[in-house]
């Protein structure tokens, strides 16, 4: 068959980018990016943090102009000046650091900015309600209350919202950011997706997830260092081939760095709790010893959030006992735990652990203030040797110590979050699936991070979303069954498969 009868026989092309290029003063986010992606077809995007998916995102969104290049939307040019704009052209977003409106209704932030009015003009709460539960069924979302405030719902909850919202656009190109990163049962996302595709609607799919890549695409694309390296069927390539294409090293070296030794000390506890009770807590009990990574495994809504949040100081204890080198204490907010020796890193790290309007070294160095003051004013060359210092640790550049830490890649904003947590001379890690939505390297950093601060005494209590982090990290794993501790999975027994029988509530402890 000739070139041509091939070109032919392909579908045509939803998106064509050639050359791309944007920069931030002296940072280079993206150059010289070129990629298509076809009619009916569901692309992956992969790439660090940092690699440049964030940017080239904003430009497809239309919230950033590029430098230089063009982009091409079925067949015709495509510069949108706004998000609006894009969507107006067929593009709809699903944005990984969500973007609804949290003091708004489901409904307001489905219908806006479009809202349906009553006769006399005005917008009518019963018919946008009305609009969006029509929306919500026609994604199998139905569990979801139209007129909840989006404030009140689940982190996996304002997921599917923001999912929702981007395919109620009806649009010929969707683009998903991470979309399954707080989801607890992806497959309702699969189903949308391969229903879009379907129609012919093109799909950029985000994801460090390459099982999920696998499920749903054909080829991909990756980005290292705002490059584009290659445009790959995913059938011909392997995971460690993919791998190294994003991080310039193989998946074993990784895998060989984030293996340590795993071995739990028989002294006292660092942390106890007893008959802990709160919001979604009934009755948990556990010991957490000093060199220890304990994980805590639950199906989504388990009341895991809410004990993380009672040890982080984020939520009270109603009753029960919590108890920090064998002496009780109650914490009033996060600064009464960590004062306690307890570092909490929370579940949406935008809205609950880093101040966007301030610098990532102000941020670094929040819990240290008071021994940086000399008469009164805050010892700058300190500070900076402080940061740097805690920076390295948690393998962040030099460079993102003095911009604002809102223009961070998300895996950046958790290196320095992360980072915060060790500077403060915590002695106890709380953390709340710390590695969701972040890249391949990042992932390794953190582990590194979790290991190191372990084979150095500290004591880490951790929550993931993926099971295989959990396997793959903790010492033992505690599981999670409607508010309490159902089982435990040591040794030989520390599997996937035993882990998802006991959050399902079946099986006993191995």
């Amino acid at each position: 068959m000739s070139a041509a009868r091939v070109a032919m026989a392909q579908p045509p092309l939803t998106l064509d980018v050639a050359g791309v290029a944007k920069s931030y003063g002296a940072t280079i986010a993206l150059q010289r990016v070129t990629f298509d992606l076809r009619r009916g077809e569901v692309h992956a995007l992969l790439g660090e943090n940092g690699a440049g998916k964030s940017t080239l995102v904003k430009i497809l969104s239309g919230i950033v102009r590029p430098d230089s290049g063009s982009v091409r939307l079925a067949g015709q040019p495509f510069e949108p000046h706004s998000l609006l704009a894009a969507r107006a052209a067929g593009v709809s977003t699903a944005f990984q650091e969500l973007s609804l409106l949290p003091n708004l209704s489901v409904a307001t932030n489905l219908t806006l900015p479009r809202q349906r009015k009553g006769p006399v003009g005005l917008g009518s709460r019963r018919l946008n309600e009305a609009k969006a539960a029509e929306l919500l069924a026609e994604c199998d979302a139905t569990d979801i209350d139209p007129g909840a405030l989006v404030a009140d719902l689940s982190l996996a909850e304002k997921q599917r919202v923001e999912i929702v919202r981007a395919v109620s656009q009806r649009p010929r190109l969707l683009i998903l950011d991470e979309p399954t990163a707080a989801l607890a049962e992806p497959e309702w996302l699969f189903r949308i997706v391969e229903r879009l595709a379907a129609t012919g609607v093109g799909v950029l799919y985000i994801s460090h997830r390459l099982a999920e890549v696998r499920r749903l695409c054909l080829r991909g694309t990756v980005l290292r260092n705002g490059e584009s390296i290659a445009t790959v069927d995913l059938a011909d390539a392997q995971d460690t081939d993919i791998f190294r294409m994003m991080v310039g090293r193989g998946a074993e070296e990784a895998t060989q760095r984030t293996r340590g030794t795993q071995q739990r000390a028989a002294e006292a506890p660092a942390l106890m709790l007893k008959d802990l009770r709160g919001a979604g807590v009934e009755g948990v009990s556990l010991d957490l010893h000093r060199g220890e990574i304990v994980g805590v495994a639950a199906l989504e809504g388990q009341g895991q959030r809410d004990l993380f949040r009672i040890l982080g100081g984020a939520a009270p204890a109603e009753s029960g006992v919590i108890a920090v080198q064998a002496k009780p204490v109650r914490f009033a907010d996060p600064r009464h735990a960590l004062h306690a020796g307890i570092g909490f890193v929370p579940e949406e790290r935008k809205t609950e652990g880093i101040f966007l309007g301030m610098t990532t070294a102000s941020n670094i160095s929040l819990p240290i203030l008071g021994r940086l003051l000399r008469l009164g004013l805050i010892d700058g060359r300190r500070e900076r040797a402080e940061v740097r210092e805690a920076a390295r640790g948690v393998d962040l550049p030099d460079r993102y110590i003095g911009m604002r830490i809102s223009a961070l890649s998300g895996g950046n904003q958790q290196k320095a979050l992360i980072a915060r947590v060790l500077l403060s001379g915590a002695r106890i890690l709380v953390l709340f699936d710390p590695t969701r939505g972040v890249d391949v390297g990042t992932k390794e950093v953190i582990y590194g991070v979790i290991r190191q601060f372990a084979t150095g005494g500290g004591s880490v209590l951790l929550y993931s979303t993926e099971l295989s982090e959990l396997v793959q990290l903790a010492h033992r794993c505690l599981v999670m069954y409607r508010g309490r501790i159902v089982g435990e999975a040591t040794g030989e027994g520390l599997t996937e498969q035993r882990l998802v029988s006991l959050a399902s509530g079946h099986g006993r402890a191995a």
